[in-house]
């Protein structure tokens, strides 16, 4: 989709046009470099949710996917050693009955599916450092062990167990959770609130965990810990959960209803829940399995969608406090998206295919749209028509469109004076500049506060208006005309300076985003990495 654009013309080189000192930090108004105040510390993990394999991937799957790797790639940005994890969560009953649908043993539709989302996260351009699959022997491992701390602790215990069990969620949930509904075949039944899944009456002796002991050291942990869940509607919601109090979890169920799974050590007779099973992950790939001493845990940002709060801030962070270990440090819940205003759903053909869609409009077209117009507290829309709008309006109207201006040789930015014109501009600017030089000025940290929430869109929408006046800022004072002048007024040298530092600023900003074209956009001015 970027065929037409300046981002896909070579590299202007030194000698021709801008040289690496043009822009460089100590010449330039804004800072090359995001600060690094991120997280004090070298290290900073990421973690997407492990996608489960008992359907294709969709774009909610390339948002999550594209929306963890951003933070990764902005963590890099800031001078951090980053881990990015993902990967399939393999077991559950969903999965059994899924693979017995398809006439295949289940590690086989796992290893069929799952090879698809390996393929999403390649075709998405991501940079996830690990790639974990549940049914790994090395998952297995960390599963039994962090079990056995849970035993060891005395937090595990058998009992009967009865509520209304939603297979679909893989849940059980109580009276309060749950309501009668009819649904669109005039059908009465029991379905999950939260959810809005079908629930049966499940009674069944299992394996169940000491969760309700743990109900106000999360709400300690919170209330101490503002920003540990993000956005604020989240974690309101986990404060309300918490406040009405939690019982003890189910942690296993009767391997003659679930036999694909991993078993409880030393009962055969039972397998570990499936949401355990899942959440161990994010110590399985940080070498849990073979050693206490783990490099990157726990993580930095842990990015999930808000259908899984619960288990992710509820469920997760108690468990880790019965094994004595440290909890997350955020808990990054996005929204979902919708087309036309109604929820996704193949039955009523309103899906969007991610394999398509980056064949359509290119990976970084649409990296770009994905992580502007995605919520974070609201649901996202989604359509092939604002894609195509975002595309025209911000990367060709007024980023390709400034820096095709102001490159032009015709121009003639002169390198020799760039670097005093840099200087003085910070002291003094004409009454025109002020505005467009106190903005650039402002952005590079105004843009990492947004960032550093996770808001991406909210901070892309800060560099794009900084464009917006850039670009102005260039038709009002016309350097095609002053070129034409004799002699040429140094004031050009000025408007060109102005032009290319917004540029530089922006494809900088951009690189977490949409890393191939603002790299090759960086390339294009010459900016080497450390610049």
């Amino acid at each position: 989709m970027f065929g037409a654009c300046l981002l896909n013309r070579p590299a202007v080189r030194a000698g021709r046009m801008c040289r690496r000192q043009l822009l460089a930090t100590a010449h330039g108004i804004g800072k090359a470099q995001f600060s690094t105040s991120i997280h004090p510390k070298t290290k900073f993990y990421v973690t997407q949710p492990i996608f489960y394999v008992n359907s294709e991937p969709h774009i909610g799957h390339f948002y999550t996917m594209v929306l963890s790797d951003t933070i990764k790639r902005f963590a890099d940005l800031c001078g951090k050693t980053t881990k990015l994890s993902s990967g399939t969560d393999e077991h559950g009953q969903k999965i059994q009955q899924a693979a017995d649908l398809a006439n295949e043993p289940p590690l086989d539709f796992c290893t069929r599916y799952s090879d698809k989302f390996r393929s999403l996260a390649v075709a998405a351009n991501t940079s996830a450092t690990d790639f974990i699959r549940t049914t790994s022997d090395d998952h297995h491992t960390a599963v039994r062990k962090f079990w056995q701390r849970l035993v060891d602790g005395g937090f595990i215990y058998k009992g009967e167990h009865s509520g209304w069990y939603a297979v679909s969620d893989e849940a059980y949930y109580t009276s309060t959770q749950v309501e009668e509904r009819v649904n669109d075949k005039g059908e009465s039944g029991m379905y999950a609130i939260e959810s809005g899944k079908r629930v049966e009456w499940v009674s069944e002796v299992n394996y169940k965990f000491r969760m309700s002991v743990f109900g106000e050291r999360l709400l300690k942990w919170i209330e101490e810990n503002p920003s540990v869940i993000y956005p604020a509607v989240r974690r309101n919601e986990v404060l309300g959960w918490l406040r009405m109090g939690l019982e003890d979890l189910s942690v296993s169920r009767p391997r003659n209803r679930q036999q694909w799974g991993i078993s409880v050590p030393g009962d055969p007779d039972h397998t570990i829940y499936v949401w355990v099973d899942a959440l161990i992950n994010y110590l399985t790939v940080d070498g849990f399995a073979q050693s206490d001493v783990l490099p990157f845990f726990p993580p930095n940002v842990q990015v999930v969608g808000k259908d899984i709060v619960r288990f992710h801030a509820v469920y997760w962070p108690a468990l880790l406090m019965a094994a004595n270990l440290p909890l997350p440090r955020r808990i990054l819940a996005h929204a979902h998206w919708t087309m036309g205003a109604q929820k996704m759903s193949k039955s009523i053909g309103n899906v969007a295919d991610p394999f398509v869609d980056i064949e359509r409009f290119g990976v970084d077209a649409l990296r770009y749209f994905i992580v502007r117009n995605g919520g974070i507290a609201d649901d996202g829309d989604y359509s092939n028509d604002e894609v195509i709008v975002r595309y025209k309006k911000d990367l060709v109207g007024q980023l390709a469109n400034l820096a095709a201006r102001c490159l032009s040789e015709r121009l003639g930015a002169d390198l020799n004076v760039f670097a005093r014109i840099g200087r003085e501009q910070l002291d003094h600017a004409e009454p025109g500049d002020i505005a467009l030089r106190d903005m650039l000025v402002a952005l590079p940290d105004r843009v990492h506060v947004l960032f550093e929430q996770g808001e991406f869109g909210r901070g892309l929408a800060l560099v794009f208006d900084a464009l917006a006046v850039a670009n102005k800022h260039v038709t009002e004072n016309e350097p095609w005309l002053m070129v034409k002048q004799a002699p040429v007024p140094e004031r050009l040298q000025v408007v060109l300076f102005y032009s290319l530092e917004a540029v530089r600023l922006a494809s900088i900003m951009l690189l977490p985003v949409m890393p191939i074209k603002a790299a090759h956009l960086l390339d294009h001015l010459d900016i080497t990495d450390n610049e």
